[in-house]
Order: C-alpha cells, then structure tokens, then sequence
C-alpha cells in the first residue's frame, strides 16, 4: 500500500490544523509553487509552528561508559566555522573555545575514565548556557522575548541580524549568568536568520513561523520559537523576527502566544510589555489545564486570553501533518529505519516552517528514545560544513544550498527532498533495516483510516502509535533485564536482553539497536531508576504484555 501524497500544505494560520482531506489535491508543477520573493530565496507562506522533540537527559560524556565513542577529526574545522560564524570578538570568544572544546578529537575507548567532566558537547547547536536559578525548575514560560532586526553592516551592503528589543532586561546578574546570558543572546540573531545576509527591502514577504534549539551540555535544551515577518508600513522594509526563548516544549500555547505578541506590535511595542508580564506571572499550566490572561489593548478594551496545554505530554512537542504532506508513508518509514541506527540525514525544503516541522516530526518518532547527536532544525548558511561531518547527524537546509550540500564530501547520507517528496541519496539498505512483519505492522496501522483523521491531535496520535508499537515489540521486555544491587543501582543485561527475542529478524535488528547511543542513553536511565517510569510507553507495555496473555489463554481453550 502507498500513501496518496497530495499537494504542499497552502498557507494557514499556526493556530489550527486543517484535515488531511481539506489539504489535499494535486501536486503542483514548479510554476504554480508561490513565487519566490527574491532571487535565490524560495518562499512559500506556511505559518504552522514547527515543534521539537522531547528528549532524555543526555549526560556528560564521562558519564556515557555504554554510549559508542564517536569520532570529532571534523572538529577544529567546523568549530573554526562556528567562530566565524558567530563573530571572534567580546562575549563569542568563550562561545568559541567552547565550541572548539566540544568538537576535538577524543581519545579513548567506551567507559573512559571520568577525568574530563568538563568536555560533554556533541552537537554543534550545544552552546553552554545556564539562566539564573529562577528558571531552573521551568516554572515560567518563557526567558525572553526578543526581536531581531536586519541591520546594515559599517562596510558594504550586507545586512547582519540583531537584537533590538528585549524583554526582561536582565540587571544585577552574577558575572558568570552575565557571560553566559551575552552568549546566549549573541547566539540567536544567527538562528533567526539562518539563510544568509544577502537581503534587500522589500514589498511582500509570506510570514514564517519555525523554531531552533540550543542545547547545554548536561542536554538541557532552550527552544527558539520564531515569528518571521515583513513589518507593517510603506514602501521596501525588511523582515524581522519574534523569538521567544523558552526552556518549554509546548508549541500549541507558543504558536498563540506569537499570535498576540504581533498583534499587539502592530499598535505599538509598548502594549507588548504588560500582556509579556503578565505571562511571565502566571503558573504554567498541568497537562490538559488551562491558564487565563487578561490583556488591556487600546480600542480593543479588555481581552481574556485562554491558554491550553494538551494533556498527552508526549504528543505536545510535534505536529506530523507537514511530514505526511511531503512524504509517502513508506518513506517516513524508510527514515525513522535510518535514524534507529543512528545515521547521517539532511531535509531539504524551501520553506522554514516546513523544514524545522518535518525535522522535529523525524526525530519525534523515535519517542520514547531520544536524538542525541548532531540536530540543527535548520542549518545557518555559514554552518553548512556540518553535513561534511562523520557522525551521525539530523539537519535541516534550504533548497537553495542545494548544490553547496552536493558538493559536499559526505558518506552514507540520506538526502531527502521534500518539496519533491524524493530521495536525493541514500545509503540503498533503508528497506531492509526493520524486521519485515513489524514493518509491514507499522505500515498497516498508518493507512488505516488516515483519511478521516481531521484534527492534529488526530493525526498525532495516528502516526505516533505504530512507531511506539514497534519499540514495544522489539524492546519493550528491557525492565525485566536489569538486574539491581541492594543500592537499587541497576545493571543491564544485555545478552540475555537479547537471547529472549525469539524471531531471528527481530533478534538481528536488536542486537543492532541496543548498540546504539539511542538505547544506550535510555537503558542508563532504567538503571537509576527503581521502577519503569509510569508514562505512555509503559501504559503501552503493559497493555501489550496483557494482550499476550490473553491470547496464550484463549489458545489453551
């Protein structure tokens, strides 16, 4: 069975998800696609807000005696390209070091000796950052809200993205929090503006809405949610972007609470304070709870705001209609197989929000595992080295540095189009990764009814069941397999762990899983942990070990 792929998703307001049905038709020629709003730069309006993956504490490398050594020869390259990238000068010195820190070569075997805590980067996008203690426990919604602006540079006519509003303003930070907090905030104009410094006024530009994602080396993680758009007012005007920095993953209330912050700039930016404010002052709310602001807009009068956070947590971080839009479903497939074993893969779009959502989608499927490696939503220009490197890697680029990727020395990649819905490259194995009855099972679910689907929580849970399923039925016996100290510090038995997979593809397949950092990472939290913890993929567990008895009952009948 293939998956019908219809037309790319029309523009809609990030706020909504239309059904399957109403997004579908026929894919459009080249020249029906929206027209580019500069030379080089492909548009098209999308305003869906792209939504990251949840992800496991990724610890220290020391700490990783079960994680694989992965090799960093690329590494004084890129971080010499990232110093580049990000300015040599003031506060982008230490961000360089770090950098450069994070990218050397590690000498070693697996389980090194703990002597090193301090070098635990493996991602170029971990930029070490701590916020001050306040918002450590994640209490409020959200750090800043920024707005960054293209400004000329002294010499030439490249522009150069820059922060022009902040809120809050920081004051009587520690020198550490102050170094760390200019590091960060000197970081995200380059997020902002990931495609280049080439830009002119113009008269129209379609709105964009994606996000990026910093990561701390202890694998705390800060999400960017970006609003891109052209400013209100006559003749040429350059685009602009309003970022909000949150430690949060909960795009639904984020996508809304963009909605009001331009909204209210279209007055002026000082009706943006108090509605921020009072943000900032309100409890963020339980699992399916909802938190209610009341906002004062000149002319408007009084508004009450209501904000919604879904009540299943782990289906809060993505949307997949955008992935099933581009793709067939035996390509998502094809790529979740590719990202179990932990390879090199590139998303290719024109649109932001369409790259930074397929990407997240991606990664969002591999729940209740978590990427830990390389994962930029969307790849700076000045950071397209990154494909060239030898680890395993999960980036976006635009479809105009298409031929600057081509042309890069990359091996084993798989290259997806996905304006196209094609493969550029691959490895030539793809199909062959899964155990052919769980991936027959997968793809079954998935064309089941998907037609009908119309609401995105609908589709979530649609497409994210049969992937969870499929971890279920391969691995999802690894509690009985860790062995515990009278401490409670538990020991995973690996080889037993896999000698209780009776089916020869499914035993090939996980023997090939457990060596990975994805398992790895996972089983090192089961081993901390006395019980399994009680989440959807426990509930999933459970309901399956029951499943199975059932049916060995029904069978002695």
């Amino acid at each position: 069975m293939r998956w019908y792929r219809p037309s790319r998703m029309d523009a809609r307001a990030p706020s909504g998800t239309p059904s399957l049905e109403a997004q579908r038709g026929r894919v459009r020629t080249r020249e029906e696609r929206p027209a580019q709003v500069r030379q080089g730069l492909g548009r098209s309006p999308e305003g869906a807000l792209s939504r990251p993956t949840p992800s496991l504490r990724l610890p220290r490398e020391s700490e990783s005696s079960r994680a694989p050594r992965r090799s960093r020869i690329w590494g004084a390259g890129l971080a010499r390209t990232w110093e580049q990238a990000l300015g040599t000068g003031g506060a982008m010195d230490g961000l360089g070091r770090r950098l450069r820190a994070s990218l050397r070569l590690k000498r070693g075997q697996r389980g090194q000796s703990q002597n090193n805590p301090g070098e635990a980067v493996t991602e170029p996008e971990r930029i070490q950052e701590h916020s001050p203690s306040s918002f450590a426990g994640g209490q409020h919604f959200f750090e800043y809200l920024l707005v960054v602006s293209l400004k000329k540079k002294r010499l030439g006519d490249d522009y150069e993205p820059t922060i022009t509003y902040q809120f809050p303003k920081r004051e009587n930070l520690l020198r550490g929090q102050q170094e760390e907090e200019d590091r960060l905030l000197s970081a995200i104009p380059l997020f902002c503006f990931p495609d280049g410094n080439e830009w002119a006024p113009l008269t129209e530009y379609p709105r964009e809405t994606f996000s990026f994602v910093l990561t701390n080396v202890d694998g705390s993680r800060k999400i960017g949610y970006c609003r891109r758009l052209l400013p209100a007012g006559p003749g040429p005007r350059l685009p602009k972007v309003y970022c909000i920095i949150s430690c949060i993953g909960c795009f639904g209330l984020f996508s809304k609470i963009l909605d009001e912050v331009e909204k209210r700039h279209q007055i002026s930016m000082a009706v943006i304070y108090p509605f921020m404010q009072g943000l900032r002052e309100a409890a963020f709310p339980a699992p399916g709870k909802t938190v209610t602001l009341k906002s004062f807009i000149p002319d408007s009068g009084t508004e009450f705001i209501s904000l919604t956070r879904p009540l299943d947590s782990h289906l809060e971080h993505v949307d997949f209609s955008v992935l099933l839009h581009c793709l067939h479903l035996e390509q998502i497939i094809q790529i979740f197989a590719s990202a179990v074993l932990e390879r090199k893969i590139i998303f290719l779009a024109e649109g932001l929000s369409t790259l930074s959502q397929c990407i997240h989608a991606a990664a969002a499927l591999l729940y209740p595992f978590s990427w830990a490696h390389t994962y930029i939503p969307v790849v700076p220009e000045s950071l397209l080295a990154t494909v060239c490197c030898p680890t395993p890697f999960m980036v976006g680029v635009q479809m105009r540095f298409l031929q600057e990727v081509i042309d890069s020395p990359m091996e084993e990649v798989l290259l997806v189009n996905l304006c196209e819905g094609t493969f550029l490259l691959s490895v030539g194995d793809e199909k062959d990764i899964l155990p052919p009855k769980l991936q027959d099972d997968i793809l079954d679910s998935l064309g089941q009814g998907i037609n009908e689907l119309k609401t995105s929580e609908q589709i979530n849970e649609h497409v994210s069941g049969p992937f969870v399923q499929f971890f279920v039925k391969t691995v999802g016996h690894y509690a009985s397999y860790i062995k515990r100290e009278a401490s409670g510090q538990g020991h995973f038995q690996e080889r037993s762990f896999c000698k209780a997979v009776t089916s020869k593809t499914k035993r090939r397949f996980v023997k090939k899983f457990v060596k990975t950092q994805l398992f790895s990472l996972f089983i090192q939290e089961a081993e901390k942990s006395r019980n399994p913890p009680a989440g959807y993929f426990q509930k999933k567990i459970l309901e399956y070990e029951e499943q199975k008895k059932q049916k060995k009952s029904r069978e002695r009948l």
